[in-house]
């Protein structure tokens, strides 16, 4: 059953399956990271993006900016170019069918790409508990591109220079990182975000740079909640309700 899902940030909307992969926390708090280490880019592509949300919530924070979605499912991609005609963004945000493993600069019109966006499944293949909904396991399992595609197709996409965001699961950081080694794309900061203070962390988004020098930055943690059990006032704040 589809809804329209009123996702504040200027008031944008987003219609929304039932019984495809809805967007959570991660995508939110990584349109959040890529925005406030580089906000000022001009041209920004977010891979294996679904329903679109990243592209919606940074054109919120960016309205110069133009911006390219990239998705395998076409359902969702449907999806995302109706909710791009209902927010009336069609001249900003564009949503193109593409597995991420046959990326090349031509998916994207051979576009000057200043940031990469990635939210990618988390379950290596074998992994995680199978979901009767076949987008679901698409989106959740890595059926089709690898951690190890996304991080090649994001290189291939910046081709040397500009900026990388993944949020993922802190145990993919290894695999992840020797990715991102592999295709000159250096780590430069990383944030673990926890349920709450003093738990394990259970995301973690992390910032590379292309051709960058070798130099990790850690990063305070992000708690999601506070003690009294409620957002904390970071996440209100990311969220923008306060």
């Amino acid at each position: 059953m589809e809804r329209i899902e009123d996702i504040g940030f200027g008031g944008l909307k987003l219609i929304q399956e039932s019984e495809s992969f809805c967007y959570g926390i991660d995508a939110v708090i990584l349109a959040d990271f890529a925005y406030r280490t580089c906000s000022s880019f001009r041209t920004a592509v977010d891979l294996g993006t679904g329903n679109g949300i990243i592209p919606f919530i940074l054109s919120s924070k960016n309205e110069s900016a133009h911006f390219i979605g990239v998705e395998l499912q076409e359902e969702a991609v449907e999806l995302a170019k109706r909710s791009c005609s209902l927010n009336d963004l069609g001249s900003r945000i564009e949503f193109v069918q593409s597995d991420v493993a046959e990326l090349t600069p031509k998916t994207v019109g051979n576009r000057e790409i200043d940031i990469v966006t990635c939210n990618p499944p988390y379950f290596p293949k074998g992994g995680g508990i199978p979901s009767s909904s076949s987008s679901k396991f698409i989106a959740r399992h890595e059926t089709v591109a690898s951690v190890d595609d996304f991080v090649k197709a994001a290189a291939v996409l910046l081709n040397g220079k500009g900026h990388f965001f993944m949020v993922h699961r802190p145990s993919r950081l290894v695999d992840i990182f020797c990715s991102c080694r592999r295709y000159a794309l250096e780590p430069k900061d990383v944030r673990f975000v926890v349920p709450r203070a003093g738990e394990l962390p259970n995301i973690v988004l992390i910032h590379c740079t292309a051709g960058g020098g070798k130099e990790l930055h850690m990063m305070k943690e992000l708690c999601v909640y506070g003690p009294d059990g409620k957002y904390s006032d970071e996440i209100m704040k990311i969220y923008e309700r306060i």
